[in-house]
């Protein structure tokens, strides 16, 4: 089958033939329809994330926002058959672990990220395998096209739960969200659709272009400013916003958004780190104690949150399609994740021809 392989960290992709993977008792092989190309993808290519144990080496197959239908089914599957149409979670649980079992299997104990490591070689391809199949891999309803839950990904959900879960969100609420790549213009139009008024950044015009249409009620251009919080509490009337995202993962982001919310306020840091960073920002904490800032992750979504997003979606409430970006070949993938290098990309890019 046809795979995009990584070579070297930060060299173009090599699209080339590879071996069809071949299914272990617990587990399926699903043969892929539509892909994220997540900006997630482009931290592992660039050898990003060595402090956190899943820097992948060469031979490693990238993709971990995949939609598809079971093509093999593994001996001790019970629950899944071919012909399924399926997605799965970036982080693939074991189901055993005191965090599986209490409904938080994004954060299990013995998690694998899909296409990240060898054990689990990703969805840049005409299929991939999935381990505790029973488990992690979702059925997905008959409204739900694969190229939406491919736009649904991790960034998507991840923006959900990060504000529904995490941040507690409610109608009305005041919402920053400091950066509008996937994961922002996702936030902008969750935190919209359900009620509450989003304020986007960005330093790009297209993008914040594209936050407008998707709800954003003003919008703070990060190149034309010198005091991003203040102008983000000038476009609410003053105040300092109820929620802050900071959907990058830089240093300036991250300060910006704890500094434009107001007292008692909350920040979910959703973006990762890249570059010498070593995974670490410095946060404002003086601000934070004074005001009572409260401060949380967002990494993924749990599984048992997906009835409530694909019932959202069935609604209309949410339309994940309105975040893709364009739709790729296969062949296009590697261009395409190079471009992330200067912020080229605008919404979602979905690989949908393999």
């Amino acid at each position: 089958m046809r795979a995009a392989v990584l070579q070297e960290h930060g060299e173009p992709l090599e699209v080339r033939e590879v071996d069809y993977p071949e299914p272990g008792p617990d587990q399926v092989v699903v043969e892929t329809e539509a892909c994220g190309v997540c900006r997630s993808d482009w931290h592992a290519w660039r050898g990003d994330w060595e402090w956190m144990g899943i820097s992948p080496s060469a031979g490693q197959i990238l993709g971990h926002e995949p939609a598809g239908v079971v093509a093999e089914v593994g001996a001790d599957v019970e629950t899944l058959a071919t012909g399924d149409r399926v997605t799965v979670p970036f982080h693939l649980g074991d189901g055993t672990c005191r965090y599986c079992q209490n409904g938080q299997s994004n954060v299990c104990e013995t998690s694998i990220p899909l296409g990240f490591v060898d054990a689990a070689q990703g969805a840049f391809a005409e299929a991939f395998a999935v381990r505790e199949a029973d488990f992690n891999a979702t059925k997905l309803p008959e409204g739900v096209a694969f190229e939406e839950m491919a736009a649904l990904g991790c960034r998507f959900m991840t923006a959900y739960h990060g504000l529904v879960d995490r941040a507690d969100l409610r109608p009305g609420d005041t919402v920053a969200i400091h950066g509008c790549g996937g994961v922002g213009l996702s936030a902008v139009h969750i935190a919209d659709a359900l009620g509450a008024i989003p304020i986007a950044v960005d330093v790009q015009p297209e993008k914040l272009e594209r936050a407008r249409d998707l709800g954003a009620a003003a919008t703070v251009d990060g190149a034309a400013v010198d005091d991003v919080p203040g102008e983000v509490v000038a476009a609410n009337d003053g105040q300092g916003v109820d929620v802050a995202v900071d959907a990058l993962g830089i240093q300036e982001t991250c300060r910006n958004a704890v500094r434009s919310l107001g007292r008692t306020g909350t920040h979910v840091q959703i973006g990762l780190t890249e570059g010498d960073t070593g995974g670490e920002l410095s946060v404002p904490v003086d601000l934070v104690t004074m005001r009572e800032i409260d401060v949380h992750g967002s990494y993924g979504m749990p599984l048992v949150r997906y009835e409530e997003l694909f019932d959202l979606i069935q609604r209309g409430t949410l339309q994940p399609e309105k975040i893709v970006g364009e739709t790729l070949s296969l062949e296009e993938a590697p261009e395409t994740l190079a471009s992330m290098d200067d912020f080229e990309t605008v919404g979602i890019p979905v690989i949908t021809r393999f």
